[in-house]
């Protein structure tokens, strides 16, 4: 390891990352150095890493490397490996445009969620395809404190639970993540969302996202909950050939849900680099102790 690795640090709706270039892979980043840099305290912060490498120089990518040159290596807070995240991508991309691998236009992201198609508008916003959701059969309850909810199960290629309430304050602090059953619905544990309506097609969330705990947005989470608010409002574009397109506040900001009628979503916001610098490489080691 050198003495200093480059980072910046970067965030999508307030969702922060520290963001490590790594095109070759070169870096060994097990899941102690990424929860020591996530420290809010004593590293960077971070509600997780986009870790950038070369989709051809990444085993888990390889096979993604003709449609992508990039892959997202995604990490939670806690060092853990997560499927997608929403804000991250959306971010990822203004990396690349800021380091001078990606202009103005399409672009394509190598998640382990898969493929992943982008747009980088002139006026800033990104848009991001995310996929189509999945809308597993059977009935799943969270709760926090004396409180239980019925929750729409959705996966985005990473798994959500939506529960409606009448207060976000409803979700309590969040510090640890809420019980839900049955067990066999999450077998890996699930994000869960909390959504209280605001206007025709506006809602806004609370998201307690698994191994990062409460975050200020969730990509993932905000398109599983515009689905599962359509489903509730009697919206299905597959069946109606309508898009539906949701306005949802996160506290960290506004994202804008498309649903189209082929089942694809695309998800819209900001993203921003805020910061760039090194990683004192003697630091971290010390950090692993």
């Amino acid at each position: 390891m050198s003495t200093r690795i480059a980072f910046l640090k970067g965030h999508g709706t307030e969702n922060d990352f520290v963001i490590v270039p790594d095109p070759e892979n070169a870096l060994d980043l097990s899941p102690a150095a990424v929860a020591a840099l996530c420290d809010r305290r004593a590293g960077i912060g971070g509600d997780g890493v986009l870790h950038v490498v070369r989709s051809a120089a990444h085993p888990e990518a390889k096979a993604m490397a003709a449609e992508a040159e990039w892959f997202m290596d995604y990490r939670n807070g806690d060092g853990s490996i997560a499927e997608m995240c929403g804000n991250g991508v959306r971010v990822f991309a203004r990396y690349l445009q800021h380091a001078g691998y990606a202009d103005e236009g399409d672009l394509a992201v190598a998640t382990r969620g898969g493929v992943k198609r982008v747009h980088i508008a002139k006026d800033g916003d990104i848009t991001v395809g995310m996929g189509k959701a999945v809308l597993p059969a059977g009935e799943v309850t969270v709760s926090v404190g004396e409180r239980s909810w019925p929750a729409r199960n959705v996966n985005m290629g990473n798994p959500h639970a939506v529960a409606f309430v009448d207060d976000l304050a409803h979700a309590g602090d969040l510090y640890a993540p809420p019980p839900f059953s049955p067990a066999s619905a999450y077998p890996d544990g699930v994000n869960v969302e909390f959504v209280v309506d605001r206007g025709e097609r506006h809602v806004a969330m609370r998201v307690h996202e698994r191994g990062s705990g409460e975050t200020r947005s969730c990509g993932t989470g905000a398109c599983a909950v515009a689905v599962a608010t359509a489903r509730r409002d009697g919206a299905d574009p597959a069946a109606t050939g309508t898009p539906a397109t949701y306005t949802v506040d996160v506290p960290g900001g506004r994202l804008v849900i498309t649903e189209r009628p082929d089942g694809e979503i695309e998800m819209t916001g900001p993203a921003v680099i805020v910061a760039e610098g090194e990683i004192d490489a003697e630091w971290l080691r010390g950090a692993l102790g």
